[in-house]
């Protein structure tokens, strides 16, 4: 990745923006400390994100296309770190992970997920980062992705009909062994893409930003440095939530409060019908925690592009982009409620809590990469 000239901070947006963060921070700490941090780290992922251009889609688009795996090893490198981080917590009992079965479901919710991260051009916490740095389309994305997974919701059985496993932790079967494990797969993994990849690098790979206090404030971080930070920000995130990151229910809470005040009936689905959903449904915006922390990643990647003098509103170039990001976004909404959340919910946190999940999310989703990929010239996409 090339270094992104530091401009100067554009001092009115981002004035504008820390005052929306201020805000966004006083309005969840009213429901509690915990909420109120909770959406100060949002805010601190969205910083993460934007400075690092930490992206999920463009990591593995890279690989498939050009063979390079630079973001794809600063992934394994970040769940290296999660890994570590994750595995005294979860073992103390102080939170839970992000455990789900193994299920053909979410193998067919994987690749529609991976499908759609091509299509829309950007995963989940993607979408948000991108429209904190001004982009409109993602802004499309983003209502698809949300309608995509709350119809999901309304349509769970023809789903539950297919096979599954019960759901398989390493950490609960064999304790720091089945963690230490996870850290020899990661490890080897690292080193044959490492291997692999590097003949087809035919051009030098550009120095790594320095680091200064200045970087710090207005980047551009390493991928190395990003995934440092996300993965520090992931553990306290499981500290102070008591479970993983998540960012798809957001999505999912914000379209279905959508539809219950346009007329939706609730009682007419057999998951909202349950406590906990019917509960998040009557409850305010900010009292739900992946609400707050998905709204402070926007703001947050918002003020790392002014305070860099890089925040401008962009709109789509064309219809058919326009189409991808609509078409993406469905796909990775109804994928991620299938696969039982999305790269960051399913994939980082599952392979974090050494879930079995997790490991067959990012199978399926690389499967489904490799067909979306093939699918972007028909949307004016480039690779």
């Amino acid at each position: 990745m090339s270094p992104t000239p530091v401009l100067g901070p554009q001092r009115l947006p981002l004035l504008a923006i820390t005052v929306l963060v201020f805000a966004l921070v006083v309005a969840a700490g009213a429901h509690g400390w915990r909420l109120g941090a909770l959406a100060g780290v949002g805010v601190l992922f969205g910083v993460s994100l934007f400075h690092a251009s930490f992206g999920f889609a463009s990591g593995y688009r890279r690989l498939f296309v050009h063979g390079d795996g630079r973001g794809v090893l600063a992934q394994i490198v970040l769940l290296v770190l999660l890994t570590l981080l994750f595995a005294p917590i979860l073992l103390s009992g102080a939170a839970k992970g992000a455990v789900a079965p193994v299920a053909l479901q979410a193998a067919v919710g994987a690749t529609l997920f991976g499908v759609g991260m091509q299509l829309g051009s950007g995963c989940a916490c993607g979408t948000l980062y991108a429209i904190g740095g001004g982009s409109g389309v993602m802004l499309f994305t983003l209502i698809s992705f949300s309608a995509g997974s709350f119809l999901a919701t309304l349509t769970p059985g023809p789903w539950r009909a297919l096979p599954r496993l019960e759901p398989v932790s390493l950490l609960e079967r064999w304790g720091w062994g089945g963690a230490l494990l996870q850290l020899a797969v990661l490890g080897l993994l690292a080193l044959a893409l490492n291997r692999w990849q590097r003949p087809r690098l035919n051009k030098a790979i550009p120095a790594m930003p320095r680091f200064s206090w200045r970087t710090l404030l207005v980047g551009p971080w390493s991928l190395a440095g990003g995934a440092l930070a996300l993965a520090l920000l992931s553990g306290l995130t499981l500290l102070l939530a008591g479970r993983p990151w998540g960012v798809t229910w957001g999505f999912t809470l914000w379209a279905a409060k959508l539809a219950h005040q346009l007329g939706w009936d609730p009682s007419s689905s057999v998951i909202w019908q349950q406590e906990r959903f019917a509960t998040a449904l009557q409850a305010g915006l900010f009292e739900d925690i992946t609400s707050v922390m998905n709204l402070g990643i926007v703001l947050g990647a918002a003020a790392a592009a002014a305070a860099a003098g890089r925040f401008s509103l962009r709109i789509p170039s064309s219809a058919p982009q326009v189409t991808g990001a609509l078409l993406g976004g469905l796909l990775m909404g109804y994928g991620a409620w299938l696969s039982f959340g999305c790269n960051v919910g399913a994939y980082l946190a599952g392979i974090a809590s050494t879930s079995l999940h997790g490991w067959l999310w990012i199978v399926f989703a690389l499967l489904g990469t490799a067909f979306g990929v093939r699918l972007r010239s028909r949307f004016g996409l480039p690779d």
